[in-house]
């Protein structure tokens, strides 16, 4: 076992070997209308994966967007933020341009494209925000966003091709198994 420190003399313990395979599968968002909710997500063609009340004062409703592994959940006595609170998802698309005109379509009000001079991450203050797409089309750069009834935010964000080391980049697939399985691949 090795540590790190980190900010004001943290130390993390840091393990030696391969670290525990994780997969984000589902965020909690807070609403305040349930039905309301289930009819925005539905409408714009995210699958409705359940929809479960055991009793009057206890319920949940699951989503899932399409392509995606990680699903959303809402419903009654499941979380104690305020409705509205979750901000920052980010939801992958291939097309920046067609994913909002889908939405537009589904009656969601997209904000328009825009990208960061820099071209790596947005800026939440809007500092360095251009409109339109980022002009090289770069991957991670071009965004839009949207809000669900209660005011959580979703960003659209472009992705067109992988970063080295990251999921569906052979690299990655190749170091995986190397270090899970010892394979070369």
């Amino acid at each position: 076992m090795s540590s790190a420190t980190f900010q004001e003399g943290t130390t993390i313990s840091i393990g030696i070997g391969v670290p525990t395979p994780m997969s984000l599968e589902l965020m909690v968002i807070p609403v305040s209308d349930v039905e309301r909710s289930k009819r925005f997500y539905g409408a714009i063609g995210w699958r409705l994966d359940i929809d479960h009340a055991p009793s009057s004062d206890y319920r949940i409703v699951q989503f899932t967007p399409p392509g995606s592994a990680c699903s959303i959940m809402f419903g009654t006595n499941i979380s104690s933020a305020k409705p509205g609170a979750a901000h920052g998802l980010h939801l992958v698309v291939f097309d920046i341009e067609n994913a909002v005109e889908d939405l537009r379509r589904r009656g969601v009000e997209v904000e328009k494209v825009f990208h960061d001079v820099g071209g790596i991450f947005h800026h939440a203050n809007g500092v360095g925000i251009e409109p339109g797409p980022n002009p090289q089309r770069k991957s991670y750069a071009s965004y839009a966003t949207f809000e669900d009834p209660d005011g959580n935010a979703w960003t659209l964000q472009e992705v067109t091709a992988r970063l080295p080391g990251q999921p569906g980049d052979k690299s990655f697939t190749s170091q995986l198994s190397q270090a899970v399985w010892g394979e070369k691949a």
